[in-house]
């Protein structure tokens, strides 16, 4: 499915649950959150800072807060929707236009922008660089390769390690290693052409 470029468009894209998608969006923009399109869907935004999210699904239509863990949840509406995965992200779904209370969403869309301007928000954990063992050693024997390998940003590094760590056979982490070294020496980000 194509990326939407405007709320109107991704509207367009999820007809069933039209309805729901608007009187979300008109209760959100009743507020001081500004209206952003974020990974192709309508996002609230306080000082660029990501407050709610509104999308369809097959069976229902939802708004998420993005630091909803914050939120007292006193009607017990909200979900985490990858439990044990997902953080911060609290979800409400609605599977029909009747089941929205203006006025309770209005509540929780207000508490999430003060806790927004409290500064309340988790912050991405930070993993550690692991360098597997195949990598260690192509390193180890050519300095010029350690050396271009050390200037290249954190998340560069993470790619290739994580791309040879992921490989299940000998054979394929030293192909993968084969191919990444050029790439290194050219400091070249493993996933540069989709970036």
């Amino acid at each position: 499915m194509k990326m939407a470029k405007t709320p109107e468009e991704y509207f367009d894209s999820v007809p069933d649950h039209l309805d729901i998608l608007k009187k979300l969006r008109s209760i959100l923009l009743s507020t001081e959150l500004e209206e952003k399109m974020k990974w192709g869907i309508p996002t609230y935004c306080l000082k660029n800072k990501n407050v709610a999210g509104i999308g369809a699904f097959k069976a229902y239509a939802g708004i998420w807060f993005f630091n909803g863990v914050f939120l007292k949840d006193e009607a017990g509406v909200l979900i985490n929707a990858q439990e044990g995965k997902t953080k911060g992200l609290r979800q409400w779904r609605f599977e029909s236009l009747d089941d929205i209370d203006d006025q309770l969403l209005l509540t929780y869309i207000e508490e999430a922008i003060q806790n927004q301007k409290e500064g309340k928000e988790i912050k991405p954990e930070k993993k550690p660089l692991i360098i597997p063992d195949e990598l260690k050693e192509a390193l180890a024997s050519d300095s010029q390769l350690s050396e271009t390998f050390e200037s290249l940003s954190l998340s560069c590094k993470r790619e290739y390690a994580e791309y040879i760590e992921e490989a299940k056979r000998e054979e394929t982490k030293h192909k993968r290693l084969k191919k990444i070294i050029p790439m290194i020496m050219d400091k070249v980000g493993l996933n540069d052409k989709y970036k």
